[in-house]
Parts: structure tokens; sequence; C-alpha cells
């Protein structure tokens, strides 16, 4: 019975640290945010670090190389999404009064058929300000990441510099027989797998939309094709919420049946590159069955935001390998996988 009360103990102890831990996450997370983006980036031009390095390039000079690299890359899209954000907001306006037309229309038609509804039934349904006001906070989300763009670049920096002893600190600091470097390479190889995947994945399926939308002659194409790449990073969801806005912007610009084909388009590409293409270049880099995966997306979204979206996974992963380094806590590890 001893024996029983001091397990209900450590679970008891261990349930009330992980909420302060949780807590402390949440309230820090403005703070944390850019940091574990810089975190990431670097573990993704770790690969390219160390290609540059094997050809006789100096650390310094590498990570210079990268960085300018990171910096034209931002400045590009910040200028980019500036300007057409910019045309965007001015936009807005005339798309919502086009919207409340659009919905007054379908009124007078429902009454057709004999229905006697109020003028105002859709409009209080499907409010305009709303409905633009999410697509708004799409791009919102977006430029508040690239507000800290120097700082999550000048972290990189020091992260990149550090890399390279990060080894001989570890096996100082724990001893030669430490696994804690076997670890740190194990996540290191899944993070980079996992990210070089979807990007590639969610490069095709944003250039794919963008031609797509382009063809159809959808308002702010390139914009949308832009929101499509970056939130495919979002497991699940994600590719729904990149096609709101421009199936909303194709039925006020154009009409139902672009609307509608622009839907049938993201439904296809989506189809193709999340669940046949994907899949087979992932294969079972992960390690996480699919209730994790989005269990996490909800957690880690609701701790850090749509950072903690994006991140999602590797952030799981992390907790997963540390899990499995401790005995007593391997069960839960295993509880996570496939």
């Amino acid at each position: 019975m001893s024996q029983d009360k001091h397990m209900a103990s450590n679970l008891f102890l261990s349930g009330a640290a992980a909420v302060i831990i949780i807590a402390g996450i949440k309230s820090a997370a403005d703070m944390l945010v850019p940091f574990l983006l810089a975190i990431f980036i670097a573990v993704l031009s770790a690969p390219l670090m160390r290609w540059l390095t094997r050809r006789h390039i100096p650390d310094v000079a590498a990570v210079l190389i990268l960085v300018s690299g990171l910096l034209i890359l931002g400045t590009a899209l910040a200028t980019f999404l500036g300007g057409t954000l910019n045309a965007f907001y001015k936009d807005i306006p005339l798309y919502e009064t086009k919207l409340e037309t659009m919905l007054a229309g379908t009124v007078d038609w429902i009454r057709g058929f004999g229905l006697d509804i109020p003028d105002n039934v859709l409009q209080d349904a499907i409010n305009p300000g709303v409905v633009m006001g999410t697509v708004t906070r799409v791009f919102n989300g977006l430029g508040s990441v690239l507000t800290n763009t120097f700082l999550i670049l000048f972290t990189v920096v020091f992260i990149l510099l550090e890399a390279s002893g990060m080894p001989a600190k570890l096996k100082t600091a724990f001893g030669e027989q430490t696994t804690a470097l076997e670890h740190f390479e194990r996540f290191s190889d899944l993070v980079q797998r996992y990210l070089a995947i979807k990007t590639l994945m969610s490069l095709g399926t944003g250039l794919t939309i963008g031609i797509v939308l382009w063809i159809i002659g959808v308002d702010y194409a390139p914009v949308w094709a832009l929101v499509a790449f970056l939130l495919n990073y979002i497991p699940n969801i994600g590719s729904i919420i990149a096609a709101v806005p421009a199936v909303l912007v194709a039925l006020i610009q154009i009409g139902p049946a672009a609307a509608l084909g622009t839907a049938i388009s993201y439904i296809v590409i989506n189809t193709l590159f999340g669940n046949v293409i994907e899949p087979r270049m992932m294969g079972r880099t992960l390690g996480l069955s699919t209730l994790v995966v989005f269990l996490s997306l909800v957690f880690w979204g609701w701790i850090l935001g749509p950072v903690g979206m994006l991140l999602s996974i590797p952030l799981t992963m992390v907790v997963k390998i540390a899990l499995e380094t401790n005995p007593q806590s391997r069960w839960l590890a295993t509880l996570l996988d496939h």
C-alpha cells in the first residue's frame, strides 16, 4: 500500500510540476516564440552550414553567408507582403459592400420560392466585417512574425556559431559516456528531415495554388499562394484555413462558379500533396500517431498561438525524445508512437 501511495504521490507531483511549467510557458509565449523560431531555423540551416564548412569556409563566414541569404529572403517577403497588404486593406470595404449586395440578392432569390424571410437574416448570420476580419487576422499573424525578424536572425547567428563547439561542451559537462549528444543528433536529424520534406511539399502546394488561382482570375493570387505555403506547415487544418480567404474573394470578385472552382482546386491540390506525395516521402519519420499530431496542434496552438501550430510537430518530437530518455517515462513515449 505504501508503494501505491508513493506512486500516486509521484504522479501528483509530476502533474503539478507539468501544470506550473505549461502556465509559465504560456505566460512567456511572446518572449519564447522568437527564440523557438530561431532554434528551428538554425536546425534547418545546419546541413547547409556543414556543407559550407566542409569546403574550408570559416565558421564566421559561413554563418554570414547563411544569415545574408535569410535576410535577403525576409526583406523580399516583408516588402512583398507590405505593399500587397496595403492594397488589400484598401479593397476590404469594397469587398464588404459587394458581399452585402450578394447577400441581399440571395435573400430575394430565396423569397422567389415563396419563403418569407427578414431582409437582414443572412447579414446577421454572415457578417461581412467579421468574414473579412478573418482574412485580415491571417495576415496580421504573418506580420507579427516578421516584426521580430532581426531578433530571430541575431539569435540564429549565435546558435550557429555555438553549434560547432556544442558536442565538446556536452561531453565536458556530462562526461564522455553521455547520451545527450546522441539524443540531440537524433532530434536534429528528425527535425531537419521533417522540415525539409514539409518545406518542399509546402512550396509545391503554394506554387500550384498560385498558378490555378491566376488562371481562374482571383485577385491577389500570389498572396494566397504565399498563405497556402506558410499555413501548409500547420497539420490537418492549415490547408483549410488557407482556402477560406481565397474562396471568399473568388466568390465576391467573380461569382459562385469561381468560388466552387477555387474550393475544388484547394481540395485536389492539398489531397495530392498532403495525402499522396507527402506520406510517401515522409514514411515513418515522425513516429507520431495521427491523434497525437492533431492534439499537439491544439495544445501548442493554445500555448504559443499561431507559431505554436507551425512548430507543433517538432516541439512534440522534442517531448517524445525527452520521454524516451527516462526509463520511468518511456511508457508515455510509447503512447505517442504509431
